[in-house]
């Protein structure tokens, strides 16, 4: 595998893993991969859900909560530390100045365009910014804005295809649409970056997200221009992943089918593990929740059947009574709970196969 470069920063396994919310990726996951010589995130979305007085001082909380995990992770490695973002946050503008003020590497920032991402940045500031994107044309629209207005260009871009776990930027018929496949999305994206990296002579990588299980994706999209990929699914049945010990066996023991998109409170398709929570809301069993603040831009929590920061909160703890698991296309494939070392060196073996067949 090649070293991934963006900006100053050189990343010995161009892996990123994905920032995983609520509680999935936090410091002992991101310092773990970054001490693999990957870049490990942690996720900002519903991060101060685990302080006391979230609901009493919910901007408070998670600005606390930020702050802690990075130091935490930076006391553990000296590897790359990232932080995922979500623009939909009614918090983003805090979460993403925390980030800045605690000198995080990278700000990975996706669920909505990053439009005004690098407002934020300080004089001095060394952190890089890599918007995640679902098209060419939204990878076009950011570099042309972003230079436009701040003589800044996206350090880096994620591609997501609709095979990742979570939220999806895609319609619902759009996931299984050959046209919206990852293969497809990645050479677009970087055909439209292209020119801004000829025209202001700047390195934009594109790296490719949604699916990438083995060490033969990641080559195969790499041979498809991707200078990265971006994992999450694989990095959940891990020691050092934040979850419940509960959340990781659910993986393992999910099949293919068990696989679903469901329709998310926030208005955007998600793929999760079905299970009876998820058959209570299809068959019209839950009910709206009072909520202490609004988290999300685009939840109408007055019409909700569920919140979904509490729903996968309850997952991420084990209580699948009250929640469901998020989870990426090839979950079903987990089939032990290992460590991020032992991860890393199963996906550069099977790397090394992929390469060495003819």
């Amino acid at each position: 595998m090649k070293v991934l470069n963006i900006g100053d920063l050189s990343i010995k396994l161009p892996i990123i893993q994905g920032g995983m919310g609520i509680g999935i990726s936090m410091s002992k996951l991101a310092a773990a991969v970054a001490n693999e010589g990957g870049v490990g995130v942690i996720a900002a979305v519903g991060i101060g859900m685990f302080e006391k007085d979230y609901a009493r001082d919910f901007i408070e909380a998670n600005i606390r909560a930020l702050k802690r995990e990075i130091q935490t992770a930076k006391e553990k490695t000296n590897g790359i530390i990232g932080v995922n973002i979500m623009v939909a946050l009614t918090n983003f503008s805090d979460m993403v100045k925390t980030a800045i003020s605690e000198k995080v590497d990278i700000i990975f920032s996706g669920a909505g365009l990053p439009m005004n991402l690098p407002e934020f940045l300080t004089k001095g500031s060394k952190t890089k910014l890599v918007p995640i994107v679902s098209s060419g044309r939204a990878a076009e629209i950011l570099c042309k804005k972003w230079k436009q207005l701040y003589d800044y260009l996206p350090d880096a871009f994620v591609v997501e295809g609709p095979k990742a776990g979570g939220h999806l930027g895609f319609k619902r018929e759009q996931l299984d649409n050959p046209d919206f496949a990852l293969e497809k999305l990645v050479p677009e994206v970087v055909s439209h970056v292209k020119p801004f990296e000829e025209k202001y002579n700047k390195n934009i990588p594109v790296i490719a997200a949604g699916g990438i299980y083995t060490g033969s994706d990641i080559k195969k999209i790499m041979d498809l221009g991707a200078s990265g990929v971006q994992m999450g699914t694989r990095f959940v049945t891990t020691d050092e992943c934040d979850a419940s010990r509960a959340f990781k066996q659910t993986y393992i023991d999910s099949k293919e089918e068990d696989m679903e998109i469901i329709q998310s409170p926030v208005g955007l398709p998600g793929r999760a593990i079905r299970n009876e929570f998820i058959e209570k809301i299809n068959r019209g069993e839950k009910k709206p929740v009072k909520c202490p603040y609004k988290c999300l831009k685009t939840c109408n929590f007055e019409k909700t059947p569920y919140c979904i920061f509490a729903a996968l909160m309850s997952a991420m703890k084990g209580n699948f009574n009250g929640g469901y698991a998020f989870a990426g296309s090839n979950a079903f494939r987990s089939s032990k709970i290992i460590s991020v070392k032992e991860t890393f060196d199963s996906i550069i073996r099977e790397f090394k196969e992929a390469v060495s067949v003819k």
